[in-house]
């Protein structure tokens, strides 16, 4: 038996028996790689009891306006590094925007750190590009079941879980910028997508991830990297 129940409505078939109506959800995919989108649609357009109309945006502000635009969207999957966001970034904005939208990040990120701090700005779930396709329809039907479109999902339940760490006694003293240039770095971003993302200079993104490394207590950034995975 399924671990979700979603709930059934019935019709009347024509031999007087009675036959399941699907429910529908609307889902928002918000990813920049068209055959990322494509599959995803094609895959999964039903699942079991579950029709899913797709809704896709190719970048963060076209998510921002198809949300608008489209209304009653039963979730989001936002990609974290689109052309117009990178890291975390665009997840921010969005809760910013839509505090009651229910994302999942949809990456190919699977950092610790990133994906507790998706967690920390108001993510309902975290799903890597990499989820064995099982794994995705389960977190789908999870995210779209009846009685969960309008209140939270049982906290944590679609996030993976971690041991606790000492690193993060490290984190949490770090201020907000130095946060932010981590999100990024965790994210695989270069020292000048940083500073295209941020409006800092190289120099400054540089100094930034220097203070990191010694914050820390790390060699390289490879190392960094490394930590949190």
């Amino acid at each position: 038996m399924e671990a979700v129940t979603v709930a059934r409505s019935f019709e009347t078939a024509g031999n007087g028996s009675y036959a399941m109506t699907p429910v529908k959800r609307r889902v928002l995919l918000v990813d920049d790689h068209e055959l990322v989108r494509a599959g995803i649609r094609t895959l999964y357009q039903t699942l079991d009891e579950i029709d899913i109309e797709w809704i896709e945006a190719a970048s963060l502000q076209e998510g921002l306006q198809a949300y608008t635009a489209r209304g009653a969207v039963d979730a989001v999957l936002l990609d974290l590094n689109l052309g117009d966001c990178k890291g975390l970034q665009g997840l921010r904005q969005f809760m910013e925007t839509f505090p009651d939208a229910r994302v999942v990040v949809f990456s190919g990120t699977q950092d610790e750190f990133v994906v507790r701090q998706a967690r920390a700005l108001g993510a309902v779930g975290y799903l890597p590009k990499g989820a064995l396709m099982a794994e995705m329809r389960s977190t789908l039907r999870t995210l779209l079941a009846e009685g969960q479109r309008h209140r939270a999902t049982q906290p944590g339940s679609l996030f993976p879980r971690f041991p606790s760490s000492a690193m993060y006694d490290r984190v949490a003293e770090l201020g907000p910028r130095h946060l932010e240039i981590l999100e990024l770095v965790l994210s695989g971003c270069s020292n000048q997508e940083i500073s295209n993302s941020t409006q800092l200079s190289l120099g400054t993104v540089k100094n930034y991830v220097s203070s990191l490394l010694l914050a820390l207590d790390v060699k390289s950034r490879s190392h960094m990297i490394s930590l949190f995975r």
